[in-house]
């Protein structure tokens, strides 16, 4: 049937044009185009958006009809005073302007993701994205991937082997004393976060969030939390000042008794931007590895159920632990991360703080 297809021809899907751009995109010269060496760069002017004179020199913002799809159309949709759609007349000085500051906040943005990856010792990958207002990276956070304190650097590790003696259901394991390999089995939170996520900015006013951009089994371990260690009366001392301000990052490591507290306010790992949810698809457990003192656990995030590439991560920051449960029934059972609830301690008096989850079964206030 092959023989009687000769001479055949169909109708292209892409205009001449089209094709043009396509090759001039993928920087391929076509004779039969009339794409050569000396046109390869010209792109045809599809929109006029803006034009300046400045002394003797004139500059035009324009697009480039064939390029990429750029952010142009998506940002001018969001412009103050409502959406403004381009024209050959130029754009409103309101338009303008916020383009140059949402071009401003994506360089910085860029800029501060490129600092993270160069930061994590882990191998998963971290993305920064905001298409909802124009909030650059976070002021006076300094990006640790494990704990950071003059108490953390005190502890050695213990003599005997993990999960020796120690009595309790907290997870335990192997470490630099075992004989064991990395790919042990047994080696899991210690290998550190292998997921790709994203900082991204939340439309519905809950500031920054956390998503991941693989999907993620159930059980998986997703992230540590880290931060400052600092005792229980320090914790005390700064809960009072975050209090006013109205957030907190304090958990309270009462594993055994309520000695020491992290802080991940100013310095902290991913987990710093996870949010809250009465319905959350993260729990925390105790976890025990090169430092075997009960009172200095780490804090591990495991993955209540499968989580879909693009959700977003949250974990419960009031969690109530279900004492059936064996291997969580010594966690911490009163987290709390906002208005200077944190595990342990007496609780002060506060304002009670609207919950914006939106979950099903929300508690509407976290506290």
């Amino acid at each position: 049937m092959a023989e009687n297809l000769k001479g055949c021809s169909v109708c292209c899907l892409s205009s001449w044009s089209r094709l043009q751009d396509l090759c001039r995109l993928q920087r391929l010269r076509c004779r039969a185009l009339g794409v050569t060496r000396r046109n390869l760069g010209d792109f045809e002017v599809e929109l006029l958006c803006d034009y300046r004179r400045v002394r003797d020199e004139e500059f035009y913002l324009v697009k480039w009809r064939g390029y990429p799809p750029s952010q142009l159309h998506a940002d001018l949709a969001r412009a103050p005073g409502g959406p403004v759609r381009p024209s050959p007349r130029g754009l409103p000085a309101r338009a303008v302007a916020y383009l140059a500051q949402k071009a401003e906040q994506r360089r910085a943005l860029r800029r501060w993701e490129q600092h993270l990856n160069l930061t994590r010792s882990h191998s998963g990958r971290i993305a920064v994205e905001n298409e909802v207002d124009l909030h650059g990276p976070p002021r006076d956070f300094v990006y640790v991937n494990e704990y950071k304190g003059g108490v953390a650097q005190q502890v050695r590790l213990q003599r005997g082997r993990a999960g020796e003696d120690q009595g309790g259901a907290a997870i335990y394991e192997c470490n630099s004393r075992c004989r064991c390999g990395e790919e042990c089995p047994n080696r899991v939170v210690q290998r550190g976060i292998r997921y790709d996520l994203c900082i991204f900015r939340t439309g519905d006013g809950r500031g920054l969030g956390m998503r991941t951009l693989q999907r993620i089994r159930k059980n998986s371990f997703v992230m540590e939390y880290v931060g400052e260690i600092i005792t229980s009366e320090e914790a005390e001392r700064r809960g009072q000042v975050y209090d006013r301000q109205g957030a907190t990052y304090l958990f309270d490591l009462d594993y055994v008794e309520d000695v020491y507290t992290v802080d991940a306010a100013h310095y902290g790992n991913i987990s710093h931007f996870v949010n809250h949810s009465c319905d959350p698809n993260l729990q925390v457990y105790n976890v025990f590895i090169e430092n075997l003192d009960q009172r200095l656990p780490r804090i591990a995030l495991f993955a209540t159920r499968p989580i879909r590439a693009g959700e977003e991560l949250t974990f419960d920051y009031n969690m109530h632990v279900d004492p059936v449960d064996a291997e969580s029934s010594r966690m911490d059972s009163n987290f709390g991360l906002v208005g200077g609830a944190h595990l342990g301690g007496s609780p002060r008096a506060r304002p009670r703080i609207e919950c914006k989850c939106g979950a099903a079964s929300c508690r509407k206030f976290l506290f």
